[in-house]
């Protein structure tokens, strides 16, 4: 309304300008079936054209959309209630919201429970934390994701677990599920080094080829080096490790970063096994 007529709330720019702010009007919108109340203002010439929910409206679709974005930003019921009454000028209720945010559920446990297709050639499966609201309370929370690539080369995620901590126990369970829903065999699992992990997969696919993560194995070895070289061993890391067109070449470039290696690390044993390079 304020830019509509150029000036705001009890402004003396208002006086005489030939319009002005002439209170609420009422509406009743209908959203999913449940009408709700709103009070859009007036202004005396009847000029102002309110543009989240326009005159003459009276279904509001999307309203739904607009609430589960909210939530999956992590704000609360009453944040959410909060919001809506600054922006719509509409109090919604608790049940409302509540409604509009279980009727996906069904969606989500469908997608959860969805078949698999039966082969995968490289399967990423890896854990992040994050923080989580649960009865008012932020806590860390493990989540857990098992990424595929199919037989056309694209991406698909097979699914979200979320615990409170990682293990290899919980990552059995993972897999077990994924072999439950129609996966057959997976050509490559590339992993962390978490304890435990490599077996759990072999007792499910036991033919399959454990990949450990270049990016923890390039962390976990820069904690041994000085932090004021850490940069530059990292990049002269991934240099090596990247892949190359033969073993004959992986092995020199692994025998040329034991040299490279020792100036970072001069107390560090470095050794290049020539086996199965």
């Amino acid at each position: 309304m304020d830019n509509h007529l150029g000036y705001s709330k009890h402004d003396p720019k208002g006086h005489n300008s030939g319009n002005s702010r002439n209170g609420k009007g009422k509406k009743t919108v209908v959203i999913d079936s449940e009408p709700v109340e709103l009070e859009p203002p007036r202004d005396r010439n009847g000029s102002f054209e309110p543009q989240l929910v326009p005159k003459r409206q009276k279904y509001f679709e999307g309203f739904n959309d607009k609430i589960l974005a909210m939530y999956a930003r992590g704000m609360s019921v009453r944040d959410i209630q909060a919001c809506l009454l600054d922006m719509y000028k509409v109090d919604v209720s608790e049940g409302l919201i509540s409604q509009a945010t279980e009727g996906i559920m069904e969606e989500v446990k469908a997608w959860q429970n969805r078949p698999l297709d039966s082969v995968y050639p490289i399967v990423f499966l890896d854990c992040i934390v994050v923080k989580s609201r649960e009865d008012g309370k932020v806590s860390n929370r493990s989540v857990y994701q098992a990424l595929g690539i199919n037989m056309e080369g694209q991406k698909e995620l097979l699914g979200i677990w979320i615990a409170q901590s990682e293990g290899a126990k919980f990552w059995l369970g993972v897999i077990t599920e994924l072999k439950n829903r129609g996966i057959r065999d997976t050509f490559i699992a590339c992993v962390d080094g978490l304890k435990g992990f490599p077996e759990a997969i072999e007792s499910v696919f036991p033919q399959t080829q454990i990949q450990l993560c270049i990016v923890h194995m390039i962390r976990n070895s820069v904690k041994y080096v000085n932090w004021k070289t850490a940069r530059s061993y990292a990049k002269t890391s991934r240099k090596y490790i990247h892949p190359l067109p033969n073993s004959r070449l992986k092995l020199n470039s692994m025998r040329s970063q034991k040299s490279g290696t020792a100036s970072i690390l001069p107390s560090a044993k470095c050794g290049v096994s020539t086996g199965n390079v």
